[in-house]
């Protein structure tokens, strides 16, 4: 596997992902009962923004960047803003104030969680895996797999807890990526019909489309359809090269999410936009 996720660490889509991952679990958070996080790719855990790495491409400078004040200083949020989950755990990355440190999915969703939640943490390239060992190896509550994601799909699911939320976020670097993440989230919402499901994808092209069509008519065998939402947000016009769009797949989302995210996509478009043809898209799929 050839993808680093520095390169892109803190971007908009990064800002977008986990601003909703932090407001799902705010909403398991209110109930007692204890809930599984399971991520499927979930990469190093924290990246530093000061790094050459990450200034390579300097991706972040238009995602978290653009949250930031301009000598530095981490963002307060008003307590009513959408976004206060997601600054809170970059403010708990950074204690001196200034924005060097971004945290990956894991420490997101630590940040949100409660003592009696658990993570399971799954990454398949040895560096990476290694990396986020030493980044979560002190919090009990998360645990480290160096596996393949979609293997874990298929290996933890359902979780003991019987409630929670499985991220999957692959780096689409194969061709058939997104067939594959088709198949293997069908599978899995099969598996375990009550869970959160939260699945990224690009859109560069008509295959994103194609890729959330497929979820027309999603039925589980003997169940009532599951809820899908479909969110995007496009920080740009279509571009030949990099990415100025992306989207998540919520199935199972909470009961207020959507009202939630009426809310939160419009203040990324104003937030994050790069020029006219920033927009967001938020439709149930049925």
């Amino acid at each position: 596997m050839n993808y680093r996720h520095v390169f892109h660490a803190g971007n908009f889509a990064d800002v977008f992902k986990h601003a909703i991952l932090a407001r799902i679990l705010l909403h398991l958070n209110e109930k007692p009962q204890p809930y599984r996080v399971i991520d499927t790719h979930a990469g190093a855990g924290r990246y530093d923004l000061s790094g050459t790495l990450a200034n390579k491409t300097g991706e972040w400078r238009d995602g978290i960047g653009r949250l930031t004040a301009e000598d530095g200083a981490v963002a307060d949020a008003n307590n009513d803003d959408m976004l206060k989950p997601l600054l809170d755990a970059v403010a708990a990355c950074n204690p001196s104030g200034t924005l060097r440190i971004y945290p990956g999915s894991p420490a997101v969703a630590l940040s949100v969680m409660r003592p009696q939640d658990r993570l399971t943490a799954c990454e398949l390239e040895p560096h990476a895996a290694a990396a986020l060992a030493r980044n979560l190896g002190g919090d009990r509550r998360a645990k480290v797999i160096e596996t393949d994601g979609f293997a874990a799909l298929k290996a933890y699911l359902p979780p003991v807890e019987r409630r929670g939320l499985v991220l999957v976020d692959p780096p689409f670097e194969d061709r058939d990526e997104f067939s594959r993440l088709a198949a293997a989230t069908a599978a899995a919402v099969r598996k375990w019909p009550t869970g959160i499901y939260a699945v990224w994808y690009p859109v560069k092209d008509a295959t994103a489309a194609a890729f959330v069509k497929g979820f027309h008519g999603f039925e589980v065998p003997k169940l009532p359809p599951p809820q899908i939402l479909r969110a995007e947000l496009h920080v740009a016009s279509p571009q030949s090269d990099g990415l100025a769009a992306c989207g998540l797949v919520l199935i199972n989302p909470p009961w207020r999410l959507q009202a939630e995210l009426e809310q939160l996509l419009p203040d990324l478009v104003r937030r994050l936009r790069q020029d006219k043809g920033a927009r967001y898209l938020l439709e149930a799929i049925t």
